[in-house]
């Protein structure tokens, strides 16, 4: 039963609401939408179903898309064709099979959320969150084109099940961008660990999250910066609600593209609140050696809003803001402006009506 709040409480909540509604204007870089394609629900490739795609990537005319359920572990390769700027057909190639039987997953259990191609390796990254409530580690590791496992990089101890900062259970490994040198990785939790902070709520906390930086060549984490989550948006009348980090893009040194994902139980088809922000890390602190960021003191990432889905939601396919949890720069439009592309997942769903939405946007980067 959803506990009821004091009316002061809910004035303050709708004080808070209209006091943070975000106008957007960022003289750095501009995203426009323009078109929605969604896949249908019964599709299938090589004997799998395709959905609960929570991570897309573009390299070399092909799209890869991976599935976050760990029975019949999976990623696929596709094609899109873009035309006029529309999404003109959308095209499965083939499933890839995740190697399980490699030992590194006897310890590491399946859950895959970003995954990122590197062609200049011909390597799959991909990140997993693991199952803290079992005690299992998230993971960060590296496949070969065919789904062979190949290395992984060693995660720092706060992020470890057993760890004492205390990592949340699917709130952990859920971004995952090549830095722009191609030397490295950026990786982002999805939530704040248990002792950096709370999850966000509708009234403002110190809600941070942290994106940390690996080798390749190490495979070790150097450096880490702290992110500032937007709180929950809506009030959640089945007393569930989160908001986090499901995916980033690095689209110059220092300077990504952040994607949060709130969802608010009990709004049906608006139950979603989906932004891809503007975030400067250039000036933010090194935390990767602080145990706990309650206590700290720290300068943290810069960010502005720079698209809100609700602005387009009457564009959307039954004006549903589906759960987008994938973002990747695509190719680029006839404007010679750079295209993003956007996946939801659908988490597989039976019971409520969710789309696998695949999003076409136009990025400006002044």
């Amino acid at each position: 039963m959803m506990k009821k709040l004091p009316i002061l409480a809910i004035l303050g909540l709708l004080f808070y609401s209209c006091a943070t509604t975000n106008k957007i204007e960022n003289d750095r870089l501009k995203i426009r939408f323009l078109d929605e394609y969604v896949i249908d629900k019964d599709l299938k490739i090589d004997g799998t179903k395709v959905g609960g795609l929570s991570g897309i990537d573009y390299k070399n005319g092909k799209y890869y898309l991976i599935v976050d359920t760990p029975s019949d572990a999976r990623f696929y390769e596709a094609e899109v064709d873009i035309s006029s700027n529309k999404i003109d057909t959308v095209k499965f190639n083939k499933a890839v099979f995740i190697e399980k039987s490699a030992d590194f997953f006897n310890d590491h259990p399946l859950d895959p959320e970003s995954i990122r191609f590197l062609p200049e390796e011909n390597k799959v990254y991909i990140t997993s969150e693991g199952n803290i409530n079992n005690k299992q580690d998230p993971s960060i590791f590296i496949l070969n084109e065919n789904g062979n496992f190949e290395d992984a990089f060693k995660i720092p101890e706060h992020f470890t099940a057993t760890g004492e900062q205390k990592p949340r259970h699917n709130g952990v490994f859920e971004g995952l961008t090549e830095t722009i040198d191609q030397k490295g990785i950026w990786v982002s939790t999805e939530l704040p660990l248990e002792k950096d902070g709370p999850k966000p709520k509708l009234f403002p906390t110190k809600s941070f999250t942290r994106i940390t930086y690996f080798d390749k060549d190490s495979k070790k984490a150097s450096k880490q910066f702290a992110y500032k989550l937007d709180g929950i948006s809506k009030i959640p009348w089945l007393y569930f609600a989160i908001n986090g980090v499901t995916e980033i893009l690095e689209y110059k040194k220092d300077n990504f593209l952040v994607l949060e994902r709130a969802y608010s139980a009990g709004h049906g088809s608006k139950s979603n609140t989906v932004k891809i922000f503007d975030v400067d890390a250039e000036n933010a602190t090194n935390i990767l050696n602080q145990n706990s960021l309650k206590k700290s003191n720290f300068n943290s990432a810069k960010k502005r809003l720079v698209f809100d889905f609700k602005s387009v939601r009457n564009q959307l396919t039954d004006k549903i803001i589906d759960n987008i949890e994938g973002i990747c720069f695509g190719p680029k439009l006839p404007n010679g402006k750079q295209s993003l592309l956007l996946i939801s997942d659908n988490n597989f769903n039976s019971f409520t009506k969710q789309l696998t939405q695949l999003i076409l946007l136009e990025i400006d980067i002044k």
